[in-house]
């Protein structure tokens, strides 16, 4: 897998757009067709009204009757009443038809996005995804809410158009045509260049959202180091570069349609020379002469409208490839068609032989073998990449394995149900994420069956509510993105008191207290000790003061287990595990000595 690339259209997926699109827009069949049959009576309306206008002057001229103008003005009149009605009726039901199929194009996306494996998101940027679901949906919000219906009515007005100009008169119709091969060449070359120019427009847009999505949350550390200058230089280049697309994409509109314009004058022009002096020498009748000139007008508006409408659809379909090539993105940790169901999950993991790399290839976990009990509290050390938190990830199935086994319960989680496996491990960070909302739904997350109550009793036991209820909110005191306004510390609270609330059978702690101080890590110790009970623990640390009650401590190195046993059977075994105490005994001793 591979993040989407936006240099250039997927084209992966390219015959089944279509095929998709209508899919959305099968429910929505009869509203369409209430609008195509709205336009064909517009197109009529228009062919109509200079008709009258031209046959009414015909007959004054002949006859030089009032009633008869009195009579085509009401006429008029009425035509366009009915005319407004049907405009009016067919855009209300296109845009809330547009805006129906765009609702649930973009559910189906995020809906989809939530259920990609996590190794999509390693692989792609947020603000390439978050350009999928808005700005390329927006794209296709045209499509939907004008552009396919006005498609047709343009090609519906053209051909009609040219039919009426033809049967009026042969001669003067082919007068007005005769620079219709200009305006053919200038359609093709326009739809190239607009087409070119949407593409470079959508890349420069996806690389700024990137940009702006990973340097906002950064910010922080942008700020920590004094490169504002530096990040400002290189969001200046692409907002250039974004500037000089939409500029690209403004020129050529800008000269497609004055150019265009001309050539409707210039035909005009012909026909209002020669029509003239046909109506001087009795050959033509001042009201057909006015329908052509109508007619000319109405002829090359929409030939103009038409071929921006093919570069806007051209450019909708590239979004709908971009949304649908990661629509089609397959997880890579699929759920079993028949998943089992356990009664309960007691918490009994065993990995068996198990061989893992996060790219296929590059292995962080090789041959590992072990056995948890339920109820037994065990921990993991070693280095940094010694392959720690990859088997926090494989206990959650949130990558899977290459080689092995990995049973809970007896029962290969790759055969359980995703939902019930997640449900039953509760997972304490050290890097908290906090939602937007209050203190509330931080730790209830929308479960609706666990209780006001439910959510206190467990910020009192993690003895999060020593702050909660300091707050002028309380548990529903405002929480802005990310926590902002609390200390790494009180998030690091609120993340025991929801994994508490979500009473889980086994918890995994991945350095879950560094980020607490010393006074509110002996605070919780107790409480943690009590939440244990009965739960399977496995505990990631490298302070190894908080992991030496585990029933059992595991050192990993280089993606193996060098040495598993208590606290003391380690330092009796004066190898890896005695090494990593000594020195980070000799680092706090040292660090209190007076300077």
């Amino acid at each position: 897998m591979s993040s989407l690339n936006d240099d250039k259209v997927e084209n992966i997926y390219k015959g089944n757009v279509w095929r998709k699109l209508f899919d959305y827009m099968k429910p929505h069949m009869g509203s369409m067709l209430f609008c195509l049959i709205m336009v064909l009576a517009l197109t009529a309306f228009d062919l109509y009204r200079p008709i009258l206008i031209g046959d009414a002057i015909d007959l004054f001229e002949q006859n030089g009757e009032y009633d008869n103008l009195v009579r085509t003005a009401i006429i008029y009149g009425i035509v366009l009443a009915l005319g407004v009605a049907a405009n009016v009726s067919q855009t209300w039901i296109l845009q809330k038809t547009g805006q129906k199929i765009i609702l649930k194009m973009r559910q189906d996306l995020y809906a989809h996005i939530q259920s990609l494996s996590l190794r999509y998101f390693d692989l792609t940027p947020v603000g390439k995804t978050v350009t999928r679901v808005t700005n390329d949906v927006e794209a296709m919000n045209e499509m939907f809410s004008g552009i396919l219906v006005n498609l047709f009515r343009n090609i519906v007005k053209i051909l009609g158009y040219a039919v009426v100009m033809l049967v009026l008169d042969f001669r003067l119709a082919l007068l007005s045509f005769v620079l219709l091969p200009v305006v053919v060449v200038l359609t093709v070359l326009f739809r190239k260049l607009a087409r070119e120019a949407y593409r470079l427009t959508r890349t420069r847009l996806t690389d700024i959202n990137t940009f702006l999505s990973e340097h906002i949350s950064g910010m922080k550390v942008i700020q920590i180091f004094g490169r504002e200058k530096r990040k400002f230089e290189e969001f200046d280049e692409k907002n250039r570069k974004l500037y000089k697309a939409y500029y690209k994409e403004m020129m050529v509109f800008a000269i497609f349609r004055p150019a265009t314009y001309i050539l409707r004058i210039l035909s005009l022009m012909i026909v209002l020379y020669i029509g003239s002096t046909e109506v001087l020498g009795a050959v033509i009748t001042v009201g057909t002469l006015y329908i052509f000139a109508q007619y000319i007008q109405s002829f090359f508006e929409p030939i103009e409208t038409l071929a921006e409408q093919f570069s806007t659809l051209q450019s909708s379909l590239a979004s709908a490839e971009k949304i649908f090539t990661v629509m089609e993105e397959e997880p890579l940790v699929q759920e079993d068609p028949d998943p089992v169901i356990l009664p309960e999950i007691k918490g009994r993991i065993e990995f068996d032989h198990v061989w893992f790399a996060y790219d296929n290839e590059n292995y962080v976990l090789r041959d590992v073998s072990f056995v948890i009990e339920p109820g037994e509290k065990v921990a993991f050390v070693g280095a940094t990449g010694a392959g720690k938190t990859s088997i926090l990830n494989l206990i959650g199935r949130y990558y899977d394995i290459q080689k092995g086994s990995i049973t809970i319960d007896g029962v290969d989680i790759r055969r359980l149900s995703k939902k019930q496996l997640r449900e039953a491990i509760g997972q304490m960070q050290q890097d908290v994420f906090v939602f937007e909302g209050d203190i509330e739904y931080n730790i209830r997350l929308h479960d609706e069956n666990i209780t006001h109550e439910q959510v206190k009793a467990a910020a009192e036991y993690v003895n999060a509510s020593h702050f909660i209820e300091k707050l002028p909110g309380g548990y529903h005191e405002p929480v802005m993105e990310r926590g902002a306004t609390f200390s790494a510390g009180e998030r690091q609270l609120l993340s025991f008191a929801r994994t508490l609330a979500h009473n889980p059978s086994i918890l995994v702690m991945d350095e879950a207290t560094a980020n607490i101080d010393t006074e509110t890590e002996l605070l919780i110790q107790e409480a943690l000790e009590k939440l244990m009970q009965g739960r399977t623990t496995i505990m990631v640390a490298h302070r190894l003061s908080t992991i030496q009650h585990a029933d059992c401590i595991m050192v990993m190195h280089k993606g193996k287990i060098r040495e598993r046993g208590t606290h003391q059977e380690l330092l009796a075994q004066n190898g890896i595990y005695k090494k990593l105490y000594e020195l980070q005994i000799h680092h706090e001793t040292g660090e209190q000595r007076p300077a």
